[in-house]
């Protein structure tokens, strides 16, 4: 029985591997690389984001996955934008720090996801038939556009909603024969559960560090 089970699961890998684009594979790579940068808060990130993005235009477009596809613009203009914030978005132009997510951004945030969604997935499931789960799609991709907003303003909590998105990627990317960025999207999320880990550390020891950098008051007399 264990033989025949081996045989069959190297047979299903071999049909995944062969479902799998050359352009698919390069742009999983690109993309595990600009998120592990970012957890690790490189800027090198960025530019690795824009070209993965520019690939997945075209490897969301043939799955008929169309929020997606055209969400990768997006993206790309949020990559410059963040590249930007993260050298000069400081205070007096200073590098970037991690910060807590203020309510008001929740608040923008739950509300363009919801209006995105309902608006985009109506849109996608009268106009486009062939569109894979419409409101779904929509859903993930404005998830995905809040918390790369959130990505690119260094907010801690960015992690918690991709890994809210990664968990609903991961089935569909399969269902749609996207096997490689299916696995991709399963790393993403240990990947966004380190980065959380890292940045909540960095957070914890901001206060601890300026105490350090700031020189000794002298005594009063």
């Amino acid at each position: 029985m264990s033989i025949f089970l081996a045989l069959d699961i190297s047979g299903a890998l071999a049909q995944y591997w062969q479902a799998t684009t050359a352009l698919e594979l390069v742009a999983v790579a690109t993309g595990f690389a600009c998120v592990w940068l970012a957890a690790r808060e490189s800027i090198w990130n960025f530019p690795l984001a824009i070209i993965s993005c520019l690939l997945y235009v075209f490897v969301y477009f043939e799955a008929t996955l169309y929020a997606d596809s055209g969400l990768q613009g997006l993206f790309i203009l949020l990559s410059c934008y963040g590249w930007y914030e993260w050298l000069y978005g400081g205070s007096n132009a200073t590098e970037l720090g991690v910060t807590h997510t203020p309510g008001r951004e929740w608040l923008l945030g739950a509300a363009f996801a919801a209006l995105f969604t309902l608006g985009f997935g109506y849109y996608l499931h009268h106009h486009h038939p062939d569109a894979a789960f419409p409101y779904l799609d929509s859903f993930t991709t404005a998830g995905s556009i809040v918390a790369q907003y959130l990505l690119t303003r260094k907010r801690l909590e960015n992690w918690l909603l991709w890994l809210l998105v990664d968990i609903i990627y991961v089935p569909v990317l399969w269902y749609k024969a996207l096997y490689t960025t299916s696995l991709l999207y399963f790393l993403y999320l240990a990947l966004a559960a380190y980065g959380y880990w890292q940045w909540r550390r960095e957070l914890l020891a901001a206060p601890k560090l300026m105490a350090e950098a700031s020189p000794p008051t002298m005594p009063k007399v």
